[in-house]
């Protein structure tokens, strides 16, 4: 990817805290009522998971040049495709949802981590990716290798994911902003522009 790439991030980082700030909300909800009814739970997540896909792709397409974007692409249309399914189908079993779930996170975490990995060493803020896209794989393989827990642990695993995952996607949203920001070294500067 671009520098060009770089700099449309750090112009966009309120997207990346608008998340955050819905994961934590999610999370929060989660942590709250854990006695929730898996219907419950499922419409929030949907809910959660259509708002995430629909601002990510917001993002890519509020950008202007020919950047590469089908990383972002990706992860937006699979989140909001994964949130559409559940909300569409909301008598799935708790053990299908758990699958759907698992592999959405082992999915969107394996991109994330790429994304880091490509744009390691045009912006420093590419490790707060990495360690989002670690935590949704670690979160996913977690779901998959223990899908016989039960919903209250079920329902606590996924609020303290959703909490983790918001704060670093606020913290890598607020570092963008600060990278971004007119008063930034010339340095910072020359390294997102070019």
């Amino acid at each position: 990817m671009s520098g060009a790439t770089s700099g449309v991030l750090a112009r966009n980082w309120w997207t990346l805290v608008l998340r955050g700030a819905l994961a934590l909300a999610f999370g929060f909800f989660a942590w709250f009522w854990p006695g929730v009814t898996l219907l419950a739970l499922l419409m929030s997540w949907a809910a959660f998971a259509i708002a995430s896909g629909a601002i990510t792709l917001a993002g890519v397409f509020a950008r202007d040049g020919g950047e590469t974007r089908w990383i972002l692409l990706l992860e937006g249309g699979a989140t909001l495709l994964a949130g559409a399914v559940v909300l569409f189908h909301p008598r799935f079993t708790a053990l299908l949802f758990l699958y759907l779930l698992a592999a959405w996170a082992v999915f969107i975490g394996l991109a994330q981590m790429l994304a880091a990995w490509r744009l390691r060493r045009e912006n420093r803020a590419e490790p707060w990716r990495g360690i989002a896209g670690l935590l949704t794989l670690l979160f996913g393989l977690m779901l998959a290798l223990r899908p016989g827990a039960g919903a209250l642990a079920l329902t606590w695993l996924i609020a303290s994911y959703a909490v983790l995952y918001g704060c670093v996607l606020i913290a890598w949203g607020l570092h963008l902003r600060r990278l971004h920001a007119p008063g930034a070294s010339p340095q910072v500067q020359i390294r997102l522009h070019q």
